[in-house]
C-alpha cells in the first residue's frame, strides 16, 4: 500500500496577467521503503510539487493521502502535527537558524512538537550524519556540505515516515553530494521511510529505485533504475 498519493493534484499562480500552471494533473505515489526521484527544468513545478506533498500549499484540485487520510482535508492545527512527525523536509538552502548551535537546530522540531528533548536522540541522528563533533558550533562555522548534513540531521530526527527533499546535493561537490544521499538512503532502509526527491541532478536520481518527469506541470511515466 502507498504511503504516500497525489490523485489529480493541479496547482496554478498568477504572474502579472499570466495564469502559470505548475502542476495539472499529476498522480504520484510513493510507497513505504521506496526512493522515488523526480526530475525536469527549473521552472518545471518541482518544488511546488513537494509542498503540496507537504502540507505547506494547498491545491487547487486534487488530493492528497498520506497513509488513508486526506491531508488537505485536516485542519490546520493536524496539518501541522502531522509535518512535525511524519514528514521531514530537507530544502536546498538549508534553512538553519543561524544564532543556534547544530545541536540546538536538530532539536528543534521536537521542541516545536511540545518535547523536552534530551540528547539521545539528537546525539543518535549527529553520530549518523557524521556531526557529532559539530554538534556545538553554529551554522556559519560549518562547511557547505556539513550544513545540508545538519539540515538533514533536523529533518530525520523525529524518525519521519516521509521525506521529502528539494535538490538535497544541489549546492554541493559530487563527493559531498554522495554523502548525503548515503545518509538519506540509508533512511529509507533502517525505518521503511518513502523518500520523494526532486533534482535535476541525474547522478543523483540514479540513486533512487524509480524515477519520474515534471514536465508542463504532468508526469510521465516513470521508470525503474534497477
Amino acid at each position: 500500500m502507498s504511503l504516500l498519493v497525489l490523485e489529480a493534484v493541479a496547482k496554478r499562480f498568477m504572474r502579472g496577467q499570466e495564469t502559470v500552471v505548475a502542476l495539472d494533473g499529476v498522480d504520484l505515489e510513493v510507497a513505504a521503503g521506496e526512493f522515488v526521484a523526480v526530475v525536469g527544468r527549473s521552472g518545471s513545478g518541482k518544488s511546488t510539487l513537494l509542498h503540496v506533498a507537504g502540507g505547506l500549499d494547498t491545491p487547487d484540485a486534487g488530493r492528497v493521502v498520506f497513509d488513508g487520510r486526506d491531508v488537505h482535508a485536516m485542519s490546520v492545527s493536524d496539518r501541522a502535527a502531522l509535518r512535525r512527525r511524519d514528514i521531514g523536509f530537507v530544502f536546498q538552502f538549508f534553512h538553519l537558524i543561524p544564532t543556534l548551535s547544530v545541536a540546538e537546530n536538530v532539536q528543534l522540531p521536537l521542541i516545536l512538537d511540545g518535547g523536552r528533548p534530551g540528547r539521545e536522540p539528537v546525539d543518535d541522528v549527529l553520530a549518523r550524519v557524521e556531526l557529532s563533533h559539530r554538534r556545538d558550533h553554529l551554522p556559519g562555522e560549518l562547511s557547505g556540505g556539513e550544513m545540508q548534513r545538519a539540515a538533514i540531521a533536523r529533518a530525520l530526527v523525529a524518525r519521519p515516515r516521509v521525506i521529502l527533499a528539494d535538490e538535497p546535493t544541489g549546492n554541493l561537490d559530487s563527493a559531498t553530494g554522495a554523502g548525503v544521499l548515503d545518509v538519506l538512503t540509508a533512511q529509507v532502509a533502517d525505518v521503511g521511510a518513502a523518500l520523494l526527491m526532486v533534482t535535476h541532478d541525474e547522478e543523483a536520481a540514479r540513486r533512487a529505485v524509480r524515477v519520474v518527469t515534471l514536465r508542463d506541470g504532468k508526469i510521465s511515466n516513470g521508470h525503474e533504475t534497477r
